[in-house]
C-alpha cells in the first residue's frame, strides 16, 4: 500500500504522522515496545540512519513491534524495510525499560553483522551510512546514544 503513494509525497507526509503519533502517545500512555539493532559491516563499523521525520539526529534501524510480534521478527523486519538487508544472524544485546512519547517502552536491542551497503528506502530513511564506533557522528539521538552504551557494556563492539 505505501509503496503506491510516491516517495516525494510519502516523506511529506511522514513528520506529520510521526507529530500525530507523538500526541497519540503522549494522550494514552499505554505500554509499547519497539527494537533497535546496531549493524556493523565486516570492519566493525556501526551503521546509522537520518529519518524522514523526527529530530534531525542520526539514529539505528528499528520500529515499533507489532501486536504479538517475535522482537526477532520485528527486528528483521525493521532492518529490511528501511534499508532492504535480509540480516543472517540477530544477537540480543539488552532490554532496556523507558519512556517514549510519554508512554513506558521496552526496547529490544540486537546486534547483528551485515556484508553489504545498505540501500535507504528513500521514504522513512533518507540516509543510511557506516561509522567507525569509535568515531560516531553527532548528533547521536538520546536514545541511539542508551542502546550503544548498552551494547558496548556486554562487550559487543
Amino acid at each position: 500500500m505505501l509503496g503506491l503513494i510516491p516517495a516525494p509525497v510519502h516523506r511529506a507526509l511522514m513528520p506529520l504522522a510521526h507529530a500525530l503519533r507523538h500526541r497519540w502517545r503522549r494522550w494514552r500512555k499505554r505500554p509499547i515496545a519497539g527494537v533497535s539493532v546496531i549493524v556493523t559491516n565486516l570492519t566493525g563499523d556501526v551503521l546509522l540512519l537520518k529519518h524522514s521525520y523526527g529530530p534531525d539526529v542520526w539514529s539505528l534501524p528499528g520500529g515499533g513491534l507489532a501486536r504479538g510480534e517475535d522482537p526477532v521478527a520485528a527486528a528483521r523486519r525493521e532492518v529490511f524495510e528501511e534499508i532492504g538487508v535480509e540480516l543472517a544472524r540477530i544477537d540480543p544485546v539488552a532490554r532496556l525499560d523507558e519512556v517514549l512519547s510519554g508512554s513506558p517502552h521496552t526496547a529490544h536491542v540486537f546486534a547483528a553483522v551485515c556484508d553489504r551497503q545498505p540501500a535507504p528506502d528513500r521514504r522513512e530513511v533518507i540516509e543510511a551510512r557506516f561509522f567507525p564506533s569509535h568515531s560516531l557522528p553527532e548528533p547521536l539521538g538520546r536514545t541511539t546514544r542508551a542502546r550503544i552504551a548498552a551494547w558496548r557494556a556486554r562487550g559487543m563492539e
